[in-house]
């Protein structure tokens, strides 16, 4: 039993990095699946010809946004009627920031003079592949808080209201451990805490924490990121305020 779970686990983390580029209408269908191998990302695209007509020189041309780089020339292949293929790019990742894919199908068909060219949905990496927990002395965050000088400043906006739990959100959602003594929050009515952690490329992301419960009973305060690096600070904000929304519509 122990490992049917263990499967329908691993099952359930592959379907989430799947991402379907085309739509179903469209006369190419294209899904990619992707694969974080530190510096590298895989994408393994399945490109399908829906179509009755013989595809040539149809080419999966990929560009990309932020420090991302493409490792080799796209290639021309030939769809024969329904036909399907897989098509596997490598990008290499050169820091932590949230980076873009995106790009096209092009492609002749064949017995016309016609040609097409299907604009694919974008693939967001997310910044959470490349920052694990880290642990540091309180004299180092201090050092390192006052040195570095990129700075995000995300207010809280939540529905929840219980600080220890916020606090637990936080955490979950930006992969950071809490340097900070915890235990006080929910008798005291405010929040204070310090999160680290690391980046693959050894980059620090610092981020601390700051709430109070109002007499509504509802939290207000700020979450402040620091980082040497200005794609950290903007990446862990944006992903900060994006998990606040999603709490939100739940």
């Amino acid at each position: 039993a122990r490992g049917a779970g263990e499967t329908s686990m691993k099952k359930t983390f592959d379907l989430a990095r799947v991402v379907q580029l085309t739509g179903m209408s469209d006369p190419v269908y294209a899904e990619a699946h992707l694969t974080v191998h530190q510096y590298d990302i895989i994408l393994d695209v399945t490109v399908i010809n829906k179509t009755s007509d013989t595809l040539n020189n149809l080419v999966l041309e990929l560009a990309t946004m932020g420090d991302l780089r493409l490792c080799e020339r796209p290639q021309s292949y030939t769809f024969g009627p329904q036909e399907q293929k897989s098509i596997r790019a490598n990008i290499k990742v050169s820091s932590t920031e949230t980076g873009i894919i995106f790009g096209n199908i092009v492609y002749d068909t064949a017995g016309s003079m016609s040609n097409g060219c299907i604009i694919l949905n974008d693939i967001h990496i997310d910044v959470m592949d490349y920052i694990k927990p880290g642990e540091v002395t309180d004299a180092a965050f201090r050092s390192m808080w006052a040195e570095f000088e990129w700075e995000n400043k995300v207010a809280v906006n939540t529905s929840i209201t219980d600080l220890s739990e916020f606090l637990d959100y936080i955490i979950e959602s930006t992969n950071m451990r809490c340097l900070t003594l915890r235990g006080i929050e929910r008798e005291s009515g405010f929040l204070a805490a310090n999160l680290y952690a690391t980046s693959i490329f050894s980059e620090d992301a610092l981020v601390n924490v700051s709430a109070e419960k109002t007499t509504d009973g509802s939290l207000q305060g700020y979450i402040r990121i620091r980082s040497k690096t200005q794609g950290i600070a903007l990446s862990l904000g944006d992903k900060i305020t994006l998990r606040q929304t999603q709490k939100q519509v739940k």
